[in-house]
């Protein structure tokens, strides 16, 4: 989560809303991005999906079987969804996301019984640093 957290603080650099992602697998870093959305005009560029995107390439495979997945942020529904069709195994995030969280706090996709794919969660992971971060921001811009 210490990574996702730099990556965070690259994006809040950037201008960007400050979230990071890290994909492990087999204690290595396979894949990490930042929240890229406002840069790229691509409302798809959140950090996970930057994330998601690059561990695939590095493995060579969409699927990403046993990796985990450590965000900032709670991920929201499409990011939620990419990881279940990436077949992620692990998802680790520090905040949840009161407006728009589905990895439990407004939508459980992650581990909903009707989709073919669940993952382990674990949330509150580094919650306090993340969260001061996001405050940070958005006090900054209001």
């Amino acid at each position: 989560m210490s990574r996702a957290l730099e990556l965070a603080r690259a994006a809040e650099a950037a201008g960007e809303v400050p979230v990071g992602a890290i994909v492990v697998k087999d204690g290595v870093i396979v894949g990490e991005g930042w929240n890229r959305p406002i840069s790229t005009n691509d409302p798809t560029a959140h950090a996970e999906i930057i994330a998601l995107r690059a561990a695939a390439q590095k493995l060579g495979t969409y699927r990403l079987l046993d990796t985990t997945l450590y965000v900032t942020l709670e991920p929201c529904a499409m990011c939620a969804g990419a990881m279940v069709h990436a077949r992620v195994k692990r998802l680790v995030f520090a905040n949840t996301d009161l407006r728009a969280g589905a990895a439990g706090t407004i939508f459980n996709i992650v581990q909903h019984s009707a989709l073919n794919h669940r993952m382990e969660v674990t949330g509150g992971v580094m919650e306090e640093e993340c969260r001061e971060m996001l405050r940070g921001f958005f006090a900054a811009r209001r």
